[in-house]
């Protein structure tokens, strides 16, 4: 019988053939579709080697470690990109990773799961404190931008400053947001950790950090990630142009195609546990990769640029900061009262539908 692992396993066979594509020159929609297809299993065997470290390591450090290496993907994917260049698709998959997170990923959980359960329950505490930082996160990304349509003659170092400064007080938040969720409020995440240790129990029915061989588990993450690497690397030569192939925009392609490639494992774990009636353990993943995004990978991928020499800043296109805004909003309201079902999870799919119809016809194409 077919089961996730089963076809995260199946799909590392995209791997040699993305790299056969590459060496034979088989052309680059080939190329950019196999690498794209490769590096889905890796992210998912990523999150679960993390997770097996975590299980040894403790659970403060567990936590620095799975938030650290939870979207490890896409920040390695979009590093790749920020060395050739490709400014604009790094913008596109910040904000694409932002909207994908609150709306497909928590809109399928919220559908599928109120599909089977009617109404699913999850803390609106949590959830409302992940709203505010996530309105933190619009401000972030909405101050730089206003800076510089709203100022003449602005220079692009100056802009890069400030979004440096930004990105440091992003990072400080971010390490106070930890220092909140796993120390100082931990309780308020119980339910959420209670449910992914019932989940743990049930499959392995032992004590797990009895049965973690902790330098097999390191290894295989330092064989991911350097597998991630070089299948981004032939994803981004291949990019520019496989989309012109595809008849797709840098946009397009930022925002939609790569964040669905990058979080293709976090959207599978998020509609899983929430089939399994774990709507608080979904609901976390879902905001919590979003807030890692917007607090951890973009302020990095911002200080990395500046340190690169690339113009990296927080300088969005309007229509991006727009569908954050609208992204943010809507999944703001619709987590806040700590209740769920499939209509709820039927407007965010629809929102996200929307979105992704507006930048796929978007003229948009500089960038490349």
């Amino acid at each position: 019988m077919f089961n996730k692992n089963t076809i995260f396993l199946g799909l590392l066979l995209f791997i040699p053939i993305s790299l056969a594509a590459h060496f034979l020159e088989w052309g680059e929609s080939i190329v950019f579709i196999t690498a794209g297809i490769g590096i889905v299993p890796l992210a998912a065997y990523m999150g679960e080697a993390t997770e097996e470290i975590a299980v040894v390591v403790g659970p403060n450090l567990g936590g620095l470690l799975n938030a650290t290496f939870g979207n490890a993907t896409e920040l390695i994917l979009a590093f790749v990109a920020l060395k050739g260049g490709l400014i604009t698709v790094v913008k596109a998959t910040i904000t694409g990773s932002i909207i994908s997170n609150l709306l497909l990923v928590m809109g399928f959980s919220m559908f599928l799961g109120g599909l089977k359960y009617k109404e699913q329950i999850f803390q609106s505490g949590a959830a409302r404190m992940n709203a505010s930082i996530m309105n933190l996160a619009v401000i972030a990304i909405l101050i730089p931008t206003a800076v510089e349509y709203t100022s003449s003659g602005i220079g692009e170092s100056t802009l890069q400053k400030l979004s440096v400064t930004v990105a440091v007080v992003l990072i400080l938040i971010y390490c106070l947001t930890l220092l909140f969720s796993m120390k100082t409020h931990s309780y308020l995440y119980d339910v959420g950790e209670a449910d992914l240790a019932d989940s743990e129990e049930a499959e392995d029915g032992e004590d797990a950090k009895e049965k973690v061989n902790l330098p097999f588990w390191i290894g295989i993450l330092l064989v991911i990630t350097i597998g991630v690497a070089v299948e981004s690397e032939l994803l981004v030569d291949s990019l520019e142009v496989a989309t012109s192939e595809l008849g797709l925009t840098a946009l397009f392609t930022g925002v939609i195609l790569l964040p669905i490639i990058g979080n293709a494992a976090e959207h599978a774990t998020a509609v899983t546990v929430a089939l399994k009636n774990k709507m608080d353990l979904s609901v976390s993943v879902a905001m919590g990769s979003s807030m890692q995004i917007a607090l951890f990978v973009a302020p990095v991928l911002v200080i990395g640029g500046w340190i690169m020499g690339q113009p990296m800043d927080l300088d969005f296109n309007p229509f991006e900061l727009v569908a954050v805004i609208v992204a943010v909003l809507i999944a703001n309201s619709v987590s806040s009262d700590g209740e769920s079902n499939w209509l709820e999870g039927s407007l965010l799919l629809a929102t996200y539908t929307i979105l992704g119809l507006a930048f796929f016809f978007h003229p948009m194409t500089q960038g490349l």
